[in-house]
């Protein structure tokens, strides 16, 4: 806690010669609040305030921010309050016709130097993640249970309508199997070493209705399955839907407020998506598809 509390001090101070203020009152708000709150202020509370700043520069006028007090007199929370005063009106809290950029960098990096700090969410917070995570997954089942037949339409047109081509240079290079299946460097759902997944001889059947396994894995997924383990196998499991192994849920850090939710794919899916990630860029970059959508609203009737 002290080495955090005394960089931000440090930097408060530096940062107010440059901007020719005062932060002493700010420095001693923060060194109560963190003694008080824990480094959730410093990693939540401050990085939140840095975000709302940022949302008053975007709309041009300073909103209520529940975690700072405003001032009696104007409209501006106390805290932080030298550096405000040289971005937005003290009275009104309107942007300034001329603000100090120097103390616009100023309060970007004193609320939001801590935002991203490497340390493990409490139990409580990595227990929140993951119910809605499930809950995100619930919308997204019922969402698709409410699909009409209309809204798939519409979606569709307006897919062949965007990316339309790419996907004819797409399907053109999988009907002639013009794709390069490959392993990628992350974690699978069955925990497998880089090596080892070059062994697995597991194939899903939703997979093997599109890209065949005997197709897709024999002059790669094979052939270095025989040169790590130096024997070569035949057999391969078919999994039904009810079969396949199941994503993993995983925690990766993000920030104090919330970690990552990731789920790490099996590696037959992976492998495959490697491939149709590696079709996809080359037509994005050969039909040059950036610059046609940004000029796409040029294109569009009023």
């Amino acid at each position: 806690m002290k080495s955090p509390m005394s960089l931000w001090s440090r930097l408060a101070q530096e940062c107010a010669n440059l901007c020719y203020t005062s932060a002493t009152e700010d420095i001693n708000t923060f060194l109560r609040r963190s003694e008080h709150e824990g480094l959730s202020f410093m990693t939540i509370t401050l990085p939140d305030f840095g975000k709302a700043i940022r949302k008053w520069l975007d709309q041009g006028q300073v909103d209520i921010n529940q975690s700072f007090s405003n001032g009696r007199k104007g409209g501006l929370p106390l805290f932080l309050g030298g550096f405000l005063s040289r971005v937005f009106d003290r009275n009104s809290g309107a942007l300034l016709d001329d603000p100090c950029i120097d103390s616009i960098i100023a309060l970007q990096q004193l609320t939001l130097m801590f935002g991203k700090i490497e340390l493990d969410c409490s139990k409580k917070r990595q227990a929140q993640a993951i119910r809605r995570f499930l809950e995100c997954e619930q919308e997204v089942r019922q969402f698709d249970a409410n699909l009409q037949e209309s809204d798939l339409e519409d979606f569709s047109n307006m897919s062949n309508l965007l990316f339309g081509d790419l996907f004819s240079q797409m399907e053109l290079k999988l009907q002639e199997g013009q794709i390069l299946p490959k392993h990628g460097p992350g974690a699978t759902a069955e925990k497998l070493t880089s090596n080892g997944r070059y062994k697995q001889q597991t194939w899903t059947s939703r997979l093997q209705k599109i890209f065949r396994f005997s197709e897709f894995t024999n002059a790669n997924f094979l052939s270095m399955m025989y040169s790590y383990t130096h024997e070569w196998s035949d057999g391969v499991t078919f999994l039904e839907p009810g079969q396949e192994v199941p994503v993993r849920v995983h925690l990766v850090p993000k920030t104090m407020k919330t970690p990552r939710v990731i789920a790490i794919e099996p590696a037959c899916m992976q492998y495959m998506q490697q491939a149709v990630l590696g079709v996809f860029l080359e037509c994005f970059k050969r039909d040059n598809l950036l610059s046609k959508l940004i000029g796409f609203d040029d294109q569009v009737p009023n």
